[in-house]
């Protein structure tokens, strides 16, 4: 793609799946990439497996020859998203394009599931990227250059999630998160747009990916009849950062093989 070879670029959530092909493509691309993951104490066996994944994401990105960076950080955290800009421009030399990807689900009937659970879903996808955006914003601005925000949202920003409220409302205001710091910082340089992927194979959704019948129950919803790739999700990502992408911001861009076009209306029956 045109224009990503030596721009510096952070990807959130970058230890698997979406954000780790996201993290490697922009690493084939010539980019120097900071992979940011979360490490929790209190789940050491999860937290091993995941710094594993961070690894070798990491060694995928050097095989292209270019400078990787790894950092933890917690992007619900205000300090720590501080410090993760911070150690990204300090190791990498700058920054140029953030990539907010980090991002979780809880699910349970939304009469029966605690607040919790709620503010936990939205602090992590919703404020998380505010964060994140806001400091690289104040970068960009301060270093009197242009910069790039993509926001990993989702069809769900769309398309309701029943049992999943807390995701479905952070990936709606996520969608307004976009157009709204596209519109307030176009004249300065800085684009903001988002990817909205529909069902992608990645270990998220290992539950019915691995299953015959829960895929062959997903894909039929889909229609190009099959599930995404997490690398497909990096291609998109990669050109709305690229140079030929320069004239668009506020965007979001469903990567979903069709799912968000009202798929039963496929065959005509409300008109006939």
């Amino acid at each position: 793609m045109k224009g990503l070879r030596g721009k510096n670029v952070l990807v959130t959530g970058g230890s698997s799946g979406i954000g780790q092909s996201i993290a490697v493509r922009f690493g084939e691309e010539g980019a120097n990439v900071a992979i940011n993951y979360l490490n929790m104490v209190e789940e050491a066996l999860g937290t091993q497996a995941m710094i594993q994944a961070v690894q070798r994401c990491a060694d995928q990105v050097r095989c292209a020859g270019v400078q990787v960076s790894l950092i933890q950080a917690d992007v619900s955290k205000e300090e720590d998203v501080e410090r993760m800009i911070q150690t990204t421009i300090a190791e990498l030399g700058g920054l140029d394009v953030l990539i907010n990807n980090a991002g979780i689900q809880i699910a349970g009937d939304s009469h029966v599931n605690g607040i919790a659970a709620f503010d936990k879903v939205i602090a992590v996808n919703l404020r998380g990227a505010y964060l994140c955006a806001k400091e690289a914003i104040k970068h960009f601005l301060e270093a009197g250059k242009p910069g790039v925000v993509i926001n990993v949202s989702s069809v769900h920003q769309e398309i309701p999630k029943p049992r999943f409220i807390g995701y479905s409302a952070s990936k709606g205001g996520m969608q307004n998160l976009t157009r709204t710091l596209a519109l307030e910082y176009a004249g300065r340089g800085i684009r903001v747009n988002a990817i909205g992927p529909g069902a992608t194979v990645t270990p998220i959704n290992r539950a019915w990916v691995d299953d015959p019948e829960k895929r062959a129950m997903v894909e039929a919803h889909i229609p190009m009849a099959r599930a995404g790739t997490s690398e497909e999700m990096a291609a998109v990502t990669a050109f709305l950062c690229s140079e030929e992408a320069a004239y668009i911001t506020g965007q979001t861009l469903y990567v979903d093989g069709g799912l968000t076009l009202y798929p039963d209306f496929r065959t005509a029956w409300s008109s006939e």
